[in-house]
């Protein structure tokens, strides 16, 4: 979507083509974008039937995209992943439409991979996912775009919205957008521990789905209840979360780590355990690699370990503020201009024009 409002910024027409059931569905329309629907799922290898039913929505789909797709034809098809991508990519493919695609995670999905055969170029967060693709040659390194607001984040703001005090030494705590179950219960376990930390408030955002169960654990016999632990379900503002936060845990999505690293936070990845193909985990190790996180897997959310790697980056400043530098180091503020100029360059070449020349 980020790319999409820069396309509009810029006054382009864009239609935005997603799930029905999909954040988007919601998103997308409030923004003021077009937005279209398709019926496209994956399926679930326990369950054989699955690949016919996706199999035969997918191709229903394609032909419903294709009729989109023309005439008039659109200058190019830009994809992001995602099963509602697949069949765009094949209709775009069948009217000769120029198809750009962005792979956001270190392990490309089904669906980049699948039309990775015939996109003129794909834009890849990590350099080393290009060998994964079908034609490596047409990978460019563009970062994971992140939303505007997250580079007018402000954290004095931030803390004051979480009614935290100035000078106080803050972990947040946070699992996207549906929260996560199992970090959630491990920080409440562990909770009595911080509270042993002089000055330190922690935020944990719950996740609407999950908040009831954790204000409902908290009032379990046994737990520590502070005013130092603040619980919410949501916060508009992640950007500002995150910078008035000291360190952050979360899990390894793309799109958090963009985030965390657009705006240089230290913090612990717990992997998703159920990403595909395990791409969370993968997303955090190039975190660890370049020194900017400490991972820690969903299996050891459970153990001492967790508690004291915690613990000790909350008391170590000087190690908290290398890893700050070398998560900066990793952010990238052009990604958005990037997708959208390979976008533009694939339109360009489809009508024989180069970028910085004039068609007139």
């Amino acid at each position: 979507m980020t790319v999409a409002e820069q396309f509009v910024a810029e006054h382009d027409e864009v239609v935005f083509v997603g799930t029905p059931d999909g954040l988007e569905a919601r998103l997308v329309p409030a923004a003021g974008i077009e937005f279209r629907t398709l019926r496209a799922t994956g399926y679930d290898r326990s369950r054989p039937l699955t690949l016919l039913t996706s199999s035969l929505r997918i191709a229903l789909s394609t032909i419903t995209a294709w009729r989109w797709l023309g005439p008039p034809r659109p200058d190019v098809v830009v994809g992001f992943g995602g099963y509602a991508s697949i069949p765009v990519g094949l209709a775009a493919v069948a009217r000769r439409v120029p198809l750009v695609l962005h792979e956001q995670n270190s392990v490309p999905g089904l669906a980049n991979r699948v039309l990775s055969r015939w996109a003129g170029s794909v834009g890849v967060t990590y350099e080393d996912s290009s060998a994964l693709l079908r034609h490596p040659g047409r990978a460019v390194v563009t970062g994971n775009p992140v939303r505007s607001g997250i580079f007018r984040a402000d954290g004095a703001s931030g803390r004051r919205a979480l009614g935290l005090p100035a000078d106080a030494l803050v972990l947040l705590v946070f699992g996207g957008s549906r929260g996560a179950r199992h970090l959630n219960s491990a920080v409440l376990a562990l909770s009595e521990r911080l509270m042993g930390i002089e000055n330190l408030h922690v935020v944990l955002i719950a996740g609407r789905a999950e908040y009831d169960a954790v204000i409902a654990a908290l009032g379990e016999p046994g737990m520590r209840r502070s005013e130092r632990l603040h619980v919410v379900d949501y916060f508009d503002d992640m950007g500002s979360a995150i910078r008035a936060a000291d360190l952050v845990v979360a899990r390894a999505g793309a799109t958090s780590i963009a985030e965390l690293t657009a705006l240089g936070a230290p913090c612990v990845l717990v992997p998703y355990p159920y990403a595909t193909d395990d791409h969370q985990t993968t997303n955090a190790k190039t975190m660890v690699e370049h020194g900017a996180a400490v991972l820690v897997s969903d299996s050891e959310l459970d153990t001492k370990r967790f508690g004291d790697e915690v613990v000790g980056l909350l008391s170590d400043q000087p190690r908290r503020a290398s890893m700050a530098a070398a998560s900066a180091a990793l952010g990238r503020t052009d990604a958005t201009a990037r997708v959208v100029e390979m976008a533009r360059n694939a339109a360009l070449r489809r009508t024989g024009v180069t970028a910085g020349e004039s068609s007139d």
